[in-house]
């Protein structure tokens, strides 16, 4: 599915994901902070301007200055910038340093070997920028000594003339200063680089995140699921587990008629309720299926509370465990499995001896029974479709909780027996493609689709009014 965001989507990936962030934050700026502190070695800088002369006339014993002089200046200022970087130079002043300082003195700032300072460790020292609208060069130099700073400025508007008059053969540079020596590092500022460590730990973060948003194909939002798989939306349920007021977990299968579900869970399937039975209105067969695209998406725990919701608005609901591979009904609302739908399709008992009556006011559910070899087949012979019809009768809706979709085929072999199916889709695991494989098999068997349910949706909206009302109803 081709995804686009706006700016109300990312600032969502945002405060979504806002511990996070602010959390990489925080070490990005710490870590940052503690290597500036700790690591970078302390560098000290000096700086010096030389001053770019030329003159083009020589009258008598005086030199002819003017506006083409100036003009001329800014022109060579660029040629001595390449000849003051020149290797030449760099050895010259390599030498002078050597003149001043010791050799390990100089190894603290340079690559030094065979007695010489390395030309480009020198050179990477030497910062030379022109001043706008000037003819003059600005030289800044940063080393690991204060003093060495200051000397190779010195050193370097001493020598620089030589080799500018040896290269270029006219005009003159010249200083009007010497460098100084500032005792105060300039370099590494702490500050700056932990801030700058923050801001790298935060965007990494939400990077991360971003193209995990970018590239995660689940279902998430019922609209566009909706759109996909052209399929209406019959509600969505919160994630939510019966829990006891000590914290303490009830059920491995959380009921709609447990005491602790909550709220806005018992609303949705409230809402799924009406939905599905304004779909069913024009059907002559209140009958329909449960089912999702694979396994551990809440399929057998949404058609028992479907079923429960249905019953509860006064509907005399039968509930039948079609899946006759990893049944789950009977545990979910404890009942004996020893006898059951299997048994019935293969003879062996009437279906009124293996349904177990009011499980809940209104709802009786027949239990999956023991797990055949044949199941698919049993599902498609003809002891089916008599055995529902017969039933029928006696019920307003009958539910098959029947196995996933895109595992077996035993959802396809119910098509006659059905009025439709209802798609339970898992928030933040249902695969989009694997929905829409779903979809499209259904479409195949000429399955009618009245909608889907996305189950275990993950949100903190309407939280507040969720125990408010809660309180009132205590």
């Amino acid at each position: 599915m081709n995804k686009s965001y706006s700016i109300k989507d990312l600032f969502n990936i945002f405060m979504n994901n806002l511990k996070y962030l602010v959390i990489a934050a925080v070490i990005g700026g710490v870590f940052a902070f503690a290597y500036s502190k700790y690591r970078l070695p302390l560098l000290y800088s000096s700086h010096i301007t030389m001053y770019v002369q030329s003159y083009y006339g020589y009258y008598g014993t005086d030199y002819s200055y003017g506006q083409n002089d100036i003009t001329g200046s800014k022109q060579l200022v660029n040629t001595y910038v390449e000849v003051i970087k020149d290797d030449a130079v760099m050895e010259a002043l390599g030498e002078k340093l050597y003149e001043q300082f010791d050799e390990n003195t100089l190894r603290g700032s340079f690559v030094v070997y065979d007695g010489k300072i390395s030309c480009d460790s020198l050179r990477s020292c030497i910062s030379i920028s022109t001043v706008t609208d000037t003819s003059a060069l600005k030289v800044v130099t940063m080393a690991r000594n204060p003093e060495i700073a200051a000397a190779i400025c010195n050193e370097l508007t001493a020598l620089v003339p030589e080799f500018v008059a040896e290269a270029v053969g006219i005009g003159s540079i010249n200083t009007i200063d010497t460098a100084k020596v500032y005792p105060s590092p300039v370099s590494p500022n702490n500050k700056r680089n932990a801030v700058m460590g923050a801001f790298a730990g935060f965007m990494l973060v939400f990077i991360t995140v971003f193209m995990k948003d970018f590239l995660d194909n689940t279902v998430k939002s019922s609209q566009e699921t909706s759109i996909l798989l052209k399929s209406p939306v019959l509600g969505e349920v919160d994630f939510f587990i019966n829990r006891t007021k000590e914290n303490k977990y009830i059920d491995v299968y959380p009921k709609l008629s447990d005491p602790n579900i909550p709220f806005l869970v018992l609303e949705s399937y409230k809402s799924i309720r009406t939905n599905i039975l304004f779909s069913l209105s024009t059907c002559e067969k209140k009958i329909f299926a449960v089912s999702s695209p694979d396994i551990g998406e809440g399929k057998s725990l949404t058609s028992a509370n479907i079923a429960t919701a249905l019953a509860q608005g006064d509907k005399k609901v039968l509930l039948i465990d079609a899946d006759m591979r990893k049944p789950v009904q009977h545990r979910i609302f404890r009942l004996n499995n020893e006898n059951g739908l299997s048994s019935v399709l293969r003879g062996m008992i009437s279906p009124d001896e293996c349904i177990n009556k009011n499980v809940v006011p209104n709802l009786d559910v027949m239990t999956s029974g023991a797990v055949p070899p044949n199941p698919s087949e049993l599902l498609a012979s003809e002891n089916m479709s008599e055995i529902v019809e017969q039933l029928r009768h006696n019920y307003d809706i009958i539910i098959f909780d029947t196995p996933s979709v895109n595992l077996v085929s035993d959802v396809m072999e119910l098509a006659k027996c059905i009025s439709g199916i209802v798609m339970v889709l898992r928030y933040a695991k249902t695969n989009t493609e694997s929905a829409e494989t779903a979809q499209k098999k259904l479409e195949f068997a000429k399955i009618s689709s009245i909608g889907f349910v996305l189950n275990g949706v993950k949100r903190k909206r309407e939280r507040k009014y969720a125990l408010s009302v809660k309180k009132r109803r205590a």
